[in-house]
């Protein structure tokens, strides 16, 4: 039987650096060629045949709630919210829904915050070529002291992982992107840790792979980087859908 994945779509940030728009606008959805951030991730998953997404809210909620009921009736794939009163973390999110990998071989985490041309279905493909609990997608930065860095050795295992570290081993940076198999799912919801990169990942070395990403990849967290996808997405995408 062929291999299913769920998806995380990682949301429910404050996006403090681009008030005043996300005093209004959910950052998650702050659009980008007039496209929010969160379509091109639903145009990612479609494409990669991920039909179910759990999506963390916490921010300007109503707004989030408002585009999950259009995406819902307009999309293949069914969004369910997972509402923070309080954000939990990037790994209390999965330790609150344990269950999401219940029915699936493997979940997809995704900070929903990027814009990025990955092809989540090469990044299937890799994972379960390899056989290790967990792939952390990767990208090449020009700024490796501001990221949580990877070196890999010569199979793709991740043999150190430091986060924004002083003097970076290289310039593989960690592209907020994630396939975790089910029991590595439950391992990380066991933990009771907050954050991806400082809690979880470490425990990971030895037995997680790097997938590098050849394409595009930025972090849409400040004005000027907004800015500069707004120059960009034309090229990746062929303009806002």
């Amino acid at each position: 039987m062929a291999a299913h994945a769920n998806a995380l779509l990682l949301a429910g940030g404050l996006g403090t650096r681009l008030r005043p728009i996300t005093e209004t606008v959910p950052k998650c959805l702050v659009p980008v060629a007039g496209k929010p951030m969160l379509d091109y991730w639903l145009d990612a998953l479609e494409a990669a045949g991920i039909s179910r997404a759990l999506l963390n809210t916490h921010h300007l909620r109503d707004v989030v709630l408002n585009w999950l009921e259009q995406a819902n009736s307009s999309r293949n794939l069914q969004l369910i919210e997972a509402w923070e009163p309080a954000l939990l973390g990037s790994a209390g999110t999965i330790a609150a829904n344990r269950d999401w990998a219940d029915d699936v071989d493997q979940v997809v985490v995704i900070y929903a915050d990027n814009l990025s041309d990955m092809d989540l279905g090469d990044l299937l493909a890799f994972h379960r070529a390899h056989g290790d609990p967990v792939t952390m997608a990767l990208f090449h930065t020009p700024y490796p002291e501001k990221c949580g860095i990877a070196t890999l050795d010569a199979d793709n295992l991740v043999v150190d992982f430091v986060e924004k570290p002083d003097a970076p081993a290289s310039d593989l940076a960690n592209a907020g992107i994630y396939v975790l198999d089910r029991a590595a799912w439950r391992e990380i919801a066991d933990m009771g840790a907050f954050d991806f990169g400082f809690d979880v990942l470490p425990k990971f070395i030895g037995r997680m792979r790097g997938y590098r990403h050849p394409g595009y990849h930025r972090d849409i967290g400040t004005h000027e980087s907004l800015a500069q996808a707004e120059i960009d997405v034309a090229d990746l995408f062929g303009g806002a859908a």
